[in-house]
């Protein structure tokens, strides 16, 4: 997400290219930057230059070699970065995964043609086609930039963003009437300007200006609402959410950025301070950023009972995610002694009843949500504990009636594969196309691929679900089969499995334990 970058990205915790750490987070727009894809411990400046061979990338380098040419683009060596992002794509070899991520965010900071040259690399376009669709319709520009167009477009973009440099280099940029003129996404960065040094109206004129050139493009109506929310009248900002979220996005990833920035524009469009901080608290929330979340929905709590019920639904949700589960029950049950139809408390019991084995009593509470939600949600929790209870046939009713009114819905189309082996990999496929970062679907891939004796194929998707996941059991067992397909003792990976869940039968199995 660009503009005022609220926060990150979509972040999940990955060893591969994209660990995502916060920013800082304030009532003013100074204390808002975009993304910083580094990790927690990011690499230093100082960092030797890498040669780059394919040989050599494993996940940890391609992740470093990645921060490595960040590091550069923050600092304004936009050209290098260029380069360095240029030859780490062409050199990655074989795997979807690390093409779908960097044409996400070779795009994200305007680097349109290395996000083509990302999306050119992919070799099985199911995976990927409804995430290069929503790429283009969120980033992309009506005209296409020269290189040397995007690379000064870049500098201009990392001074307003990280060098405090604003009002300079936008101001540098207005001057380039020929930009101006011809490249919506050149309007676009003046507008982030402008925006950036707090001169509002000048914003406002070149994000009008951007859209009027190329209306299908989002992240300019995302920097149009986060203007408005800024301004006077901040309400109106939630005018510009709906006509975003009218314009259909498939894929997760994306789906959550419009949900933050809606939680985001409430937050500055409300005028009540426990309001303000309940939604400043869910953007938190959909930003992953869950112990911020946690001490914004804490201060938000009053003596407004109405308000009450969602904060503690929503503590509830963030409790569990975060494996609190002591707390997690104590703020659901909160949450509906104000309101016994608290969709999201309703849920959250739903989950701990699950987890705790009682699937009748976890059912309950999801049919109840029901009542009360008609997205996807309640719908697919109910399948899957009908599931626990035996009770397939119904659970595969509701998976089938689900993707027909929600066809975004990644889980109902993975648990339908499952059941049904004509439908097993496109099903899979899709469940990857919605959701790139859904590590069963791709453990997945790679069983089938193992069963079909396709061993290069299960070798690209294990090593994907490795690269979200190193510590996933399955992964290590389906491992070993591989090794025993090539010929080879594959005793070592099924230990590992077993080390990480002793429980495993498979593993197991192949152990004659």
């Amino acid at each position: 997400m660009r503009g005022i970058r609220l926060k990150n990205k979509f972040a999940i915790l990955i060893p591969v290219l994209f660990l995502f750490t916060s920013t800082a987070f304030g009532e003013g727009f100074d204390a808002i930057n975009p993304v910083n894809p580094l990790s927690a411990q990011p690499v230093e400046n100082n960092m030797i230059a890498l040669t780059v061979k394919k040989a050599t990338l494993t996940h940890n380098s391609i992740h470093n070699q990645y921060v490595f040419a960040f590091n550069r683009f923050m600092q304004s060596n936009v050209k290098p970065a260029y380069n360095d992002f240029k030859i780490l794509i062409e050199t990655i070899g074989s795997n979807d995964y690390a093409y779908m991520k960097l044409a996400e965010s070779m795009a994200d900071i305007g680097f349109f043609r290395l996000s083509e040259l990302a999306i050119s690399k992919i070799e099985d376009n199911e995976l990927s086609d409804l995430l290069t669709n929503d790429i283009k319709l969120y980033y992309y520009p009506s005209k296409k930039l020269k290189v040397d167009d995007e690379i000064y477009l870049g500098e201009i973009f990392s001074n307003i963003i990280y060098n405090d440099q604003s009002k300079e280099a936008t101001q540098e940029l207005v001057k380039n009437s020929k930009l101006i003129e011809n490249y919506d996404y050149a309007n676009y960065i003046a507008a982030l300007g402008y925006l950036k040094s707090n001169e509002f109206i000048e914003a406002d004129k070149y994000i009008d200006d951007a859209i009027k050139m190329n209306p299908r493009n989002l992240n300019y109506k995302k920097l149009k609402a986060e203007i408005l929310s800024q301004g006077k009248k901040p309400q109106n900002a939630i005018k510009m959410i709906n006509s975003i979220k009218s314009q259909k996005l498939y894929t997760s990833v994306f789906e959550r950025k419009i949900n933050s920035l809606e939680h985001y524009v409430l937050y500055k469009s409300k005028k009540n301070y426990s309001e303000k901080m309940y939604h400043l608290g869910y953007y938190y929330y959909f930003e992953n950023e869950f112990a911020k979340s946690i001490r914004t929905l804490q201060g938000a709590l009053s003596n407004k009972k109405k308000l009450n019920k969602d904060i503690y639904a929503l503590l509830s949700r963030i409790y569990f995610v975060t494996e609190d589960f002591d707390k997690s029950k104590d703020t659901a049950q909160k949450a509906l002694n104000l309101d016994g139809k608290n969709t999201i408390a309703l849920l959250v019991s739903g989950d701990l009843a699950y987890r705790a084995g009682d699937f009748k009593t976890a059912l309950k509470y999801y049919k109840n949500a029901e009542n009360t939600d008609k997205s996807d949600i309640p719908s697919i929790r109910a399948a899957e504990a009908y599931e626990k209870l035996n009770k397939d046939k119904k659970a595969q009713e509701i998976y089938e009636k689900i993707i027909k009114t929600h066809n975004n819905c990644y889980l109902a189309y993975y648990k339908i594969a499952l059941k049904n082996k004509a439908k097993e990999i496109e099903y899979i496929k899709k469940s990857v196309a919605i959701n790139m970062n859904f590590k069963d679907a791709w453990i997945d891939l790679g069983r089938i691929a193992i069963e079909k004796a396709e061993l290069n194929d299960a070798k690209k998707y294990l090593r994907i679900a490795n690269y979200i996941d190193e510590n996933d059991f399955r992964y290590y067992y389906y491992q070993g089969l591989l090794a025993k397909k090539q010929g080879s003792d594959g005793t070592e990976y099924f230990k590992k499995s077993l080390s990480i869940n002793p429980d495993y039968q498979p593993a197991k199995e192949e152990l004659n334990i």
